[in-house]
């Protein structure tokens, strides 16, 4: 369950970016389902990127605390989300205009 734990923060809150720029920037105006997947897909990874790079990868409580590792995977997953939403966003549009 431990090893879950940041694997969900991580999903939730990048939905919850992917979705404030689908709503703040009109460029990566898409519906729904392109916004949740590539949130969820970039709250992972952006999750990920930032536990490594803050020394928490593995989840050792000891490294930084529970609440900080957590912290980190949702400040991680918000901004992935976000930027991966933007992206898919941005090309989504420009390959309907064409």
């Amino acid at each position: 369950m431990e090893a879950l734990l940041p694997i969900v923060v991580q999903v939730i809150t990048g939905i919850i970016g992917g979705q404030a720029v689908g709503a703040a920037v009109q460029q990566a105006a898409m519906s729904q389902l392109p916004k949740i997947l590539s949130g969820a897909i970039g709250g992972v990874a952006g999750g990920t990127i930032l536990g490594t790079l803050l020394g928490g990868a593995g989840g050792d409580p000891a490294a930084g605390g529970a609440l900080g590792g957590l912290l980190g995977d949702a400040v991680g997953g918000v901004g992935g989300g976000a930027i991966l939403s933007a992206i898919v966003g941005i090309i989504m549009n420009s390959v309907s205009k064409r």
